[in-house]
């Protein structure tokens, strides 16, 4: 069976927006339902932020709308911590902590790729995951460092996220040709800083590390878990019910 060339800069983008969409999906579904007014309203801003960089990052990549709404799950190249359950308040922060500090330090790298439009958008983006990453973070030492419960749940949110970093810093061939081309950073040349400013908020929240699992791969490649599944027929239902409508 032949082998089907897949152009770099549009896998890279697809990775990216797809990343993007699926946790501003996530996040959204906090709206309404934060444990107090001022959080809903941060998540809400969150959610925000992330769908507006994946509308920059699809657009770039094609037809922003075909891809965001009338993909199948398969066709999706973000990476599986995205895509895990909200849980509790305590696991969506730290899925958030976990992702976001990847994604600021990948940004600030990616403000010195050779592609133009990724230098551009990584120059803009990087300011607002910088808050991203700081309200996780913040949020992650008032809860380790709270009360029994709260460090509890803490606890227990980053041991159920904590098997998904390796897939942060994998390198396959499409990422490879990225890296080659100039278009994207290599992530393995910043794990061990990834993993330093996470020891460090951990520390300052009087939590231990996870200990680590058998990582688990295969989203950048369409491998995804049930819970994608979910959330698209969610947020695809009324594009693909009403292909259309004028919105």
């Amino acid at each position: 069976m032949a082998t089907i060339a897949v152009d770099p800069r549009e896998d890279y983008l697809l990775r990216l927006g797809d990343d993007a969409l699926v946790l501003g999906q996530r996040v959204s579904e906090w709206c309404g339902h934060g444990p107090v007014l001022e959080v809903d309203i941060s998540l809400a801003n969150l959610a925000l932020d992330l769908i507006g960089q994946a509308t920059l990052l699809l657009d770039e990549a094609g037809d922003g709308d075909q891809l965001a709404f009338h993909r199948d799950v398969l066709d999706f190249r973000n990476c599986l911590l995205v895509e895990q359950p909200n849980g509790d308040f305590a696991q969506t922060i730290a899925r958030h902590l976990l992702y976001t500090t990847w994604q600021h330090m990948l940004l600030q790298r990616l403000q010195q790729s050779s592609d133009k439009f990724l230098s551009e958008f990584a120059h803009k983006a990087v300011k607002e995951v910088a808050y991203h990453r700081d309200l996780a973070s913040e949020w992650t030492i008032r809860l380790g460092d709270g009360t029994e419960e709260s460090a509890r749940r803490m606890a227990e949110g980053l041991a159920w996220n904590w098997r998904l970093i390796p897939e942060l810093f994998e390198v396959d061939d499409a990422m490879q040709a990225a890296i080659d081309s100039g278009i994207a950073p290599d992530p393995r040349e910043f794990e061990e800083e990834y993993r330093a400013a996470i020891a460090s908020v951990l520390a300052e929240a009087r939590l231990e590390p996870p200990a680590d699992q058998r990582p688990i791969l295969g989203g950048r490649r369409g491998h995804h878990s049930e819970h994608l599944g979910h959330l698209l027929a969610v947020m695809q239902f009324l594009p693909r019910t009403y292909p259309d409508a004028k919105w």
